[in-house]
This record gives C-alpha cells, sequence and structure tokens, in this order.
C-alpha cells in the first residue's frame, strides 16, 4: 500500500480492522463474489465533501449528473427490443463493447447492437439482433463478431424460447460466431460448446499466423451435465475426479477463412502447481484477521491478452496470474499474486510499455454498494502491479474518491488505456459510480483526472445499473451503461491534462480494439506529441517554467521550418538524456525520466 493510501484510513478503523470479527453474507450478483463485511460501519477514508457527485437526484433517464474535464457529446438509450421493461424470459443489460473501423458494437445479455459512430457526436443505432444467453461480451476480429453465452435459455437459433429441458441438443452454452461484412445484416457461422459456458472470452492474435485467431474462455458457471456435452465432468474437486472440468480455460482455434470449423484446442490447467495439482493456487477463506475473503481459484473471470508482449493477465477468483502467450494455444503461467484486499479478482489492464499490469476487484460481485464512506479505499479498488523480470510486485491502489450512496451498486470494473504518450491513464466504468478517469502514471500515487456520474436509479431499492464497461476509441470514450444505453464523452484540457496531450492521443488511431487483445499504441513522429512531453515535464517540475519555455520557443520555430531551430533539436535532446543518465546512475529514476528519453527520441527525429 502506498504511503498517500496509507494517510488517507483513518486510525479508527485501521485498528477496528484487525479486531473486529469479519462476517461474510452470500454476494447477490452475477459473478457472486465472495465478501467480507465489518460489523461496525464508520468513515474510512476522507474525502471533499463538495464533490459534485455527492447527493445527485435519482432517477433512469432524468437523474442529475456530474461532470468534470468532459464532455457529454451524446446519449442514445437502449432501443426498443432491448427495454427491460418489455423484455421477458429473461434480462437485458448493457455489457462489454467491441469496436471495427466506424462502428461500435455494444453486447447485451438479450443480444447486440451496432451503432454507427463516424460522427460520435450523433451516434446512430444500424442494427439490433435479439439473441439471448447472457453474458453476451463481445469482441470483433475482422468480419467475424464473437459473443459469450452462458445461461442455459441460451439457444443455437438465437430464439428467445429458452430451453426448459434438462438436457437438450437445442442449447449453445459458449461462443457464437457472427459473420458481420454486411453490417446491417449479422449471420451466425459457428458456435463452440464448452462445458461452462462463456462468462467472458479474450481474443488472443497470432503475431506469427495470419490466417488463425484465438478465443480464451472463462466459465463460470457451473458445469453441464456429460449427457449434453460429452466429456463435461461435474466434481467440483479434482480429488474427487482429476478430469474435473474446473480448475482450467479452454482455447479455442478459429480459422478466418472457415469459421464454422473453430475448435477447442486445448483446455490448460493454468492454476497448476509445481507438483501437478491442478488446485495448486488460492484455496479460498480470508488471508487473516482484518482481510478479505476470496475465492477459491477454480476459474478466471477474465483474461487480457497483449500479444506484441507475449504475455496476458488473468484476473482469477482468488488470483491475478500472468501468463506466457507467445504459443497461442498453450499459454503457460509464469507468475501469480494473492491480495488480502482483494475478494474477486476481476479483469486486468496492461500500461501500454508493458511494465505494470492493473488489476480490479469486483468485491461484491457487481450488485453491491462497495464505494461507500464506510468501505475501505483498498477493497473494491484497483490494485497497479510492477513488472520486474516477469515477476509482479505491488506498486499502489487506486478507488473511486468519491462515496457513493447504498442505493448504488458499485465497485471497479471494465476500462481501457487512453493514448496519451509518457502517461497511464485509463478510463474505467464503476456501475452506478460512474465513469473515473485516472492517472496511474506513479503507481502508488494514482489520482483522478476526469469524471461522469449520474444519481442512483433509485433511493428506495437497490437496482442494478451503472456502466458495465467505459473504453477510449479514437479520440472519444464511450459507456456502455447497463440501463440506460451509450454514453460518448471527449476530454477536454484542465490542470491535469493539456490539449497537446488530448492531440496526442487522438494521434493513435485504431482499426479495431477489443480491450481484451490490448494493442500497443504508437505515435508519429508530429511536434504535438514533442509538445505534450514537455507539458508533462513542466507539470511535474521535471522542467523549469523557463526552461519549458525554451524548448516551447526551439520547437515552435522548428515546426515552421526554421533551419537553426531544427538542428537545435539534437542539442535539446542531449540535455535530456544526459539528466535521465544521471538519474540511472544513482538508480533513482522516475517517469520524467522515462519522459525525458521519450522526448530526447522524438526530437532527433524530427530534427532529422
Amino acid at each position: 500500500m502506498s504511503a498517500r493510501m496509507i494517510a488517507r484510513v483513518t486510525p479508527t478503523l485501521a485498528l477496528l480492522a484487525l479486531m473486529t470479527v469479519f462476517a461474510v453474507p452470500q454476494a447477490t450478483a452475477q459473478d457472486a463474489a465472495a465478501t467480507a463485511e465489518s460489523e461496525v460501519k464508520m468513515p474510512a477514508w476522507e474525502w471533499d465533501e463538495s464533490d459534485p457527485r455527492i447527493g445527485l437526484a435519482a432517477g433512469i433517464h432524468d437523474a442529475g449528473e456530474a461532470i468534470s474535464n468532459l464532455v457529454h457529446n451524446a446519449h442514445l438509450p437502449l432501443p426498443g427490443a432491448f427495454d427491460p421493461a418489455t423484455v421477458s424470459g429473461g434480462r437485458s443489460s448493457n455489457t462489454d463493447i467491441a469496436f471495427t473501423g466506424d462502428y461500435i458494437i455494444v453486447g447485451n445479455y438479450h443480444g447486440f447492437n451496432i451503432y454507427d459512430i463516424s460522427n460520435p457526436a450523433e451516434p446512430q443505432l444500424t442494427t439490433s439482433i435479439v439473441c439471448p444467453g447472457g453474458q453476451g461480451d463481445v469482441s470483433v476480429y475482422g468480419n467475424l463478431l464473437f459473443m459469450s453465452v452462458q445461461e442455459t435459455r441460451g439457444r443455437l437459433d438465437c430464439g428467445v424460447g429458452g430451453v426448459e429441458e434438462k438436457v437438450s441438443e437445442e442449447r449453445l452454452r459458449g461462443i457464437r460466431i457472427f459473420d458481420i461484412s454486411e453490417v446491417q445484416l449479422p449471420t451466425q457461422v459457428g458456435a463452440v460448446q464448452t462445458c461452462r459456458g462463456s462468462h467472458t472470452h479474450s481474443l488472443v492474435s497470432d503475431l506469427n499466423d495470419d490466417d488463425h485467431v484465438y478465443v480464451y474462455v472463462s466459465g463460470t458457471s457451473p458445469v453441464r451435465p456429460a449427457e449434453e456435452l460429452e466429456g463435461c465432468v461435474t466434481a467440483r474437486d479434482p480429488d474427487e475426479d482429476p478430469n474435473t472440468s474446473y480448475f482450467r480455460i479452454e482455447v479455442i482455434k478459429v480459422p478466418l477463412a472457415a469459421p464454422q470449423d473453430a475448435e477447442i484446442v486445448n483446455m490448460p490447467r493454468i492454476f497448476a502447481d509445481e507438483t501437478g495439482n491442478i488446485a495448486g493456487l488460492w484455496e479460498g477463506g480470508d488471508h487473516g484477521p482484518g482481510t478479505q475473503r476470496s475465492r477459491r481459484t477454480t476459474q478466471c473471470h477474465d483474461i487480457t491478452a497483449y500479444p506484441e508482449l507475449g504475455l496476458a493477465g488473468g484476473a482469477c477468483a482468488g488470483n491475478g496470474i500472468l501468463l506466457d502467450i507467445s504459443d497461442p494455444a498453450n499459454p503457460v503461467r509464469i507468475d501469480e499474486v494473492v491480495d488480502p484486499n482483494f475478494a474477486y479478482w476481476h479483469s486486468a489492464t496492461f500500461n501500454n510499455d508493458g511494465s505494470k499490469v492493473l488489476f480490479t476487484d469486483e468485491w461484491g460481485g457487481g450488485n453491491a454498494p462497495r464505494c461507500m464512506g464506510t468501505d475501505l479505499p483498498t477493497w473494491g479498488a484497483n490494485a497497479i502491479f510492477e513488472l520486474r523480470d516477469g515477476e509482479m510486485r505491488l506498486g499502489g491502489y487506486y478507488k473511486l474518491p468519491v462515496p457513493q450512496t447504498e442505493h448504488e451498486n458499485c465497485v471497479a470494473h471494465n476500462g481501457s488505456l487512453i493514448p496519451v504518450p509518457g502517461r497511464d491513464i485509463k478510463a474505467q466504468a464503476w456501475y452506478q459510480g460512474g465513469l473515473s478517469v485516472f492517472d496511474f502514471s506513479d503507481s502508488g500515487n494514482a489520482y483522478e483526472i476526469a469524471f461522469f456520474d449520474r444519481g442512483p436509479l433509485s433511493t428506495t431499492e437497490r437496482i442494478g445499473g451503472g456502466y458495465w464497461s467505459t473504453y477510449w476509441y479514437n479520440g472519444y470514450i464511450y459507456g456502455a451503461a447497463i440501463v440506460r444505453g451509450l454514453d460518448v464523452f471527449e476530454l477536454t484540457p484542465s490542470e491535469h491534462l493539456t490539449q497537446n496531450e488530448i492531440d496526442a492521443a487522438k494521434l493513435a488511431v485504431l482499426e479495431e480494439l477489443n480491450p481484451q487483445n490490448q494493442p500497443r499504441f504508437s505515435w508519429p513522429a508530429e511536434f504535438v506529441v514533442a509538445h505534450a512531453y514537455v507539458d508533462q515535464l513542466a507539470r511535474s517540475g521535471g522542467l523549469s517554467d523557463g526552461e519549458a519555455g525554451a524548448f516551447r520557443q526551439v520547437m515552435g520555430s522548428a515546426e515552421d521550418g526554421d533551419a537553426q531551430s531544427l538542428s537545435r533539436l539534437s542539442e535539446l535532446a542531449a540535455s535530456l538524456d544526459g539528466i535521465a543518465m544521471q538519474s540511472l546512475s544513482r538508480g533513482a529514476t522516475t517517469n520524467d525520466d522515462k519522459v525525458r528519453v521519450l522526448l530526447a527520441q522524438l526530437l532527433r527525429e524530427l530534427g532529422g
């Protein structure tokens, strides 16, 4: 825990945490994460009492709103066929998001919707596909759309009638594959059945194979009977049956030219220890007095692949794990961690250079109010781990810095990087806690730079809602609200972020984005990127006002084509390298030194 975070935990509560016997209620959310709850409730941390997110009026489409350092460009409610008030036989709620070209695909327990975002200020609904089965997470690769199906009501034919029989050939639990080459008329072209269904899935591209893509399937539901799918083993403990369908993931190989031939090619036991015990990681339970109670590691909730690094981060019940995916069909665990503050490891995000991996804790499973002032700021939060020589070391935590009410489900959930060069910034969903944009460049001192929040859906009962996912894509942040629909935001300059940094981020253009198949961002050699680096050094004190002004003057003249100024860029680069080398020789390198090196490289490139 960082010194900054320790300072925010009140001494009284810290003492009580050690003295109190913790009860463990049954969670009621979709992940049913194990939780721990103190019998004594008192403020656990300090916050700004004037924060505009406090006291917002309740409502579904007329709730109060608070916004900072963002522009709310657009909002679209759920389409009529997905209106929770009219859907029967199961739930309708937005889930995860994928992007391709000028389209955003929003998954839903009831199917998926495709929107045209060629004009992000006026997104247009293009296609609605009703195809129930939950959870409905989506990803896209070329003309193929993949969708998770976990519920027993899921049908191979996308029918809405469900499946009543306990064993049926009509049931689908696993992965659907659609051809979306005609965006207005998606066609299901394949399906892969799995023993536990697919709560989530992760696309994994193979850098050495352009003809196939892999799908890692994370199932969290009970195992189906072998009578329905051959080979499924319902035993929950390997001592009962070593062939149990728990304690594994499935790896699907998809031929891009023949997606109907997709098949499971591996079911790796990624939780095994060195003795071969397939249940070799966290056994379940708490970590001692005053700690969280974590689930036994029998499954992953989410896996985020970073193919260009050959790594993946797995958020797996009671553990965070690091996988070598250089051979995508055969992932191998290379490190694992536990955290006494974590109840349910939920998802992972790498920073762009792969020196950090951020894990989220979905304490309470997503339906519980876990952002109240009485909740510890390290519970239901993000834990930021630094990667050194293939090992993960805890660097700090970040949690939404304003309390939510007892009527609002709130905990860390899905988000993605915002590609501001030189910084680690993430846009993240917190269910009814809204959208929080924060900087974690310094792992031990992460801080918020922008936010959007609405009031609770109700003040008389707890209704699950808020943002499931908030992702950055080509200059805008898109939010999938569970019951309220789709929102679009754009960052604005502030004391935490300059226009140069925003403009530089917009240069990192993607053709496709699946946040669980994380891309490496790169930026063209343009002066606005150099100005963004200078702005960062000026903000942090890495450059004095005078030094920053001198840099800006030379770069401005060089950008205008002044030959003398262009030649001076290499001199400025040398001075930056010199300062960074001094820090290195003292063994005290900082993020400022990383920015100095990046700026020096860019100045040399710009100077020719």
